[in-house]
């Protein structure tokens, strides 16, 4: 059932995307944790994808369906449904990512029972039965993240709060806006706790990352080297 003040704001951001956005979509429909909007905005798509979503926002009120009028990115797009969200904490669903029936009913649960403001969760690579991180969680989070970004970013769950506290994403990051977010949490001391059982299906088969991967290195680069980037 819709909730007028739900407990979890879920956010996905769109672009072409009807190959996959069924599935993804369904798999928050399929939670076992109920209070949740689930906040999807279309990066103006060139496909069937806005249709699709507005089909499902149609049968399911916890669902919101956005439209860009232009393409703005990840980054940008991810801020307009940060703003619009109603929740105490914030999702992620990435648009060709699954998330296992339980992943936000086991989220929340652990962010409600401990100190943490913020959690992630390992996830099975689609497709195969490796595991990420596969060892990486084990270590120290500021540690590993001088050399690569530890946490899945689609399986975010963070205090809204919190988010807001560090300005959400930081727009002048169009790609690796995940890996500065964390930079971020990670040096104003707040403890972001990688969940090891693996609640996600992550998709690494033509993404963005792996598509932009040029892009992605420098943007990545930068936050590494905690400097902005210029301009591309």
């Amino acid at each position: 059932m819709k909730s007028e003040n739900p407990n979890i704001s879920i956010i996905m951001s769109c672009f072409n995307s009807e190959k996959y956005v069924k599935s993804s979509v369904e798999s928050i429909l399929n939670q076992t944790y109920e209070d949740f909007e689930f906040l999807i905005i279309d990066d103006f798509s060139t496909d069937d994808t806005f249709n699709i979503l507005k089909k499902y926002e149609a049968k399911d009120k916890r669902i919101k369906v956005f439209k860009n009028s232009k393409n703005l990115g990840l980054t940008k797009s991810l801020n307009i449904l940060i703003k619009k969200s109603k929740g105490l904490f914030i999702a992620r669903q990435d648009a060709d990512d699954i998330s296992k029936s339980d992943r936000l009913e086991y989220q929340i649960k652990f962010l409600q029972s401990s100190n943490f403001r913020c959690c992630t969760t390992r996830a099975k690579i689609k497709g195969s039965l490796k595991l990420i991180p596969k060892y990486s969680y084990i270590f120290p989070n500021n540690i590993i993240a001088k050399f690569k970004n530890p946490f899945i970013h689609g399986t975010l769950l963070i205090e809204k709060s919190l988010m807001n506290k560090i300005g959400g994403y930081d727009e002048r990051f169009v790609y690796s806006q995940d890996y500065k977010l964390f930079s971020d949490l990670l040096s104003k001391k707040e403890k972001v706790k990688i969940i090891k059982k693996p609640l996600y299906i992550l998709n690494m088969t033509g993404n963005l990352s792996s598509i932009n991967s040029v892009e992605q290195k420098y943007y990545s680069d930068c936050v590494k080297r905690k400097i902005n980037p210029i301009s591309r």
